[in-house]
């Protein structure tokens, strides 16, 4: 009997490990999203801005090179599969591919869907400052908040609603103020298309991100990250699809060559700007899977919406761009919005914990 008990101790004790390693290696995984996600949101609004900004002018080769990037895919794909093939048992049998035809369809068709935000982005950021299209983008929060309620069901608290009117209320101040940010070159017509185009993208955004939790809800297969890779490639192949045909029709790749002759900072900068923006926007689409894989399509709206204060600053810091008081109060209400939203979730949080804590006793007891 002392013998059996010293058994169950055992195994209560690595069964805790196990429950204790995968605690650290999910939130670590989801750690290593959130930064690559971080880094894209802050990072590339900046290099798709300076494109512009230093001469660039086509909105099609802009899109193109936002999804471009997908062959560095390859490598953690291909490396992933290797790993595999070696501690499988018989590594011959090893997968290359665990995509199924009907996930393969709903990549492609997502890829489509990624590569006209993309370009509305594009389009957005070739007529509006940095600062002023980051504080529209934080808009892409209420859509993400409101689809993922429609969507895959996601509790919205009040909270959650008190930061979607604060949300926007700033792009209306933004809206209503937009000949004081209006560059001198630019008529209000142009303003408004990149103005609403951006908006555009921030609601594409929206309905994108809990479309791909949807996917992986309804895959009928374990979803691993493995697969969720696969899935960022199609998606990033059929997007770059989508803007290719963009730039065959508008003769942009014809143009390339003279335009980076042209460019204000030098032919060489001219190609790095363009990989930087390739490089950068992987890490933001990869990223942006992987939070909604580990945690939910929603918190990877809320991780964007953090990091878009400080691409505003940079903006203002990079680019000396005007910062007026209406962009002052827009961001204001953006950051009162965005801790509206955690000060709910860790309200809801801590009303969670009690009726959890007697489960785990409970089990722990039996």
């Amino acid at each position: 009997m002392e013998m059996e008990s010293q058994v169950n101790v055992q195994h209560d004790l690595l069964d805790n490990r196990e429950t204790r390693r995968k605690k650290i290696l999910g939130r670590s995984f989801l750690f290593f999203n959130c930064a690559l996600l971080g880094v894209g949101t802050t990072a590339a609004p900046l290099v798709v801005r300076l494109y512009f900004v230093r001469g660039g002018a086509r909105i099609w080769l802009s899109t193109w090179t936002q999804t471009v990037g997908f062959p560095i895919l390859f490598l953690p794909i291909l490396l992933s599969y290797f790993y595999r093939r070696k501690n499988s048992p018989d590594g011959s049998k090893a997968k290359l591919y665990f995509l199924t035809w009907r996930l393969f369809i709903a990549s492609a068709i997502m890829g489509v869907f990624g590569g006209v935000g993309t370009y509305l982005y594009t389009s957005g950021a070739g007529k509006l400052p940095v600062s002023t299209s980051t504080l529209l983008l934080s808009t892409q929060l209420v859509f993400v908040a409101g689809f993922a309620f429609i969507i895959v069901k996601q509790k919205v608290t009040s909270y959650t609603s008190n930061s979607v009117v604060l949300l926007t209320v700033a792009s209306l101040i933004l809206g209503l103020h937009a000949n004081g940010d209006r560059p001198n070159h630019e008529s209000n017509k142009t303003y408004y298309a990149g103005f609403f185009m951006t908006l555009g993208a921030a609601a594409l955004l929206g309905i994108y991100l809990p479309l791909i939790e949807l996917t992986y809800m309804k895959a009928n297969q374990n979803v691993t990250y493995y697969l969720v890779m696969e899935m960022q490639l199609v998606i990033s192949i059929f997007a770059t699809a989508f803007s290719t045909v963009g730039m065959l029709v508008n003769k942009d790749f014809q143009a390339i060559p003279k335009e980076a002759r042209e460019y204000e900072i030098g032919e060489a900068k001219y190609y790095l700007v363009l990989v930087m923006n390739a490089v950068l926007c992987q890490f933001y689409f990869l990223g942006a899977a992987g939070v909604v894989f580990s945690a939910s399509s929603l918190f990877s709206g809320i991780v964007m919406a953090v990091c878009l204060p400080i691409t505003e600053v940079l903006a203002v810091l990079f680019f000396h761009e005007d910062f007026k008081a209406e962009k002052g109060i827009a961001l204001a209400l953006s950051i009162w919005g965005l801790i509206s939203y955690f000060y709910g979730e860790f309200k809801q949080s801590k009303r969670e914990k009690p009726a959890l804590n007697p489960e785990h006793d409970d089990s722990t007891t039996t």
